[in-house]
């Protein structure tokens, strides 16, 4: 029996290691998207001493060539791709967060990241996708792209998120887009937010944990063919009524 595939990048720590983790332990083989060699290998090699099938996938998300030679690597080895998590993202701000002392320099960096490396990847693995029984594609969002959060009455929306809040909400509306060109296909992609979670993203001052904060990626790259299609979601966020998050 052929082994469903599932590619995550920026998993060789944090929330990324633990969705590789959570797919690996459903019976995916799971490529361990990393810029570093060293740190991506290590990773693919705790996974596999817990006997998961895990391997390393050298990707950086800013180079097109990179992108474009993991993808051949992909096809080359398995032929299509069931699963990808875009989930490799930064946040880089200037001074204290204000949005007014944001510098293009930063501003660039960061959508270079967390929405043009999610173009690139996702639009070069799409082939592979589609030749997939049943694909599924999950952004790895943050509820500070949320309009409906940050202009709510929830916890950290007063916050100043500069380029990275922009940047999800960008990333956000990727999403819709896509939904609705692939929904005759069958594919599913959908957003999820994975919480304040302790990564090094904020100096590990998150109060959830990496594994809780992958669950809600896992779920939603195991979706039938009812699930939804061009939602945001989240799994355990208690300030949230349910599993939905505000556009």
């Amino acid at each position: 029996m052929t082994k469903n595939i599932a590619v995550i990048t920026g998993a060789n720590k944090g929330i990324g290691i633990e969705i590789a983790r959570g797919l690996g332990r459903k019976g995916f083989t799971v490529l361990v998207g990393a810029r570093s060699e060293e740190r991506g290998e290590a990773a693919a090699a705790e996974l596999r001493a817990e006997r998961l099938d895990a391997r390393f996938l050298h990707l950086d998300v800013t180079d097109e060539a990179v992108v474009a030679a993991a993808a051949k690597r992909v096809e080359d080895e398995f032929g299509s791709l069931d699963v990808l998590v875009n989930n490799a993202g930064i946040a880089l701000a200037d001074g204290d967060w204000n949005t007014s002392e944001l510098t293009v320099a930063t501003a660039r960096k960061v959508f270079e990241t967390n929405v043009i490396g999610v173009v690139s990847v996702t639009n070069a693995f799409l082939p592979l996708i589609r030749r997939a029984e049943a694909g599924r594609i999950v952004n790895v969002s943050s509820e500070v792209g949320s309009l409906g959060f940050m202009t709510g009455d929830y916890p950290f929306s007063g916050m100043q998120v500069g380029a990275y809040g922009a940047s999800k909400s960008a990333l956000n509306m990727l999403t819709v887009s896509w939904s609705k060109e692939l929904e005759p296909t069958g594919i599913k992609i959908n957003a999820m937010t994975p919480g304040y979670t302790r990564t090094d993203l904020n100096d590990n001052q998150g109060t959830r944990r990496p594994e809780d904060a992958a669950v809600a990626a896992v779920n939603l790259a195991l979706i039938g063919p009812d699930g939804p299609n061009g939602g945001f979601f989240q799994e355990g966020i208690e300030y949230f009524d349910d599993e939905v998050v505000p556009w």
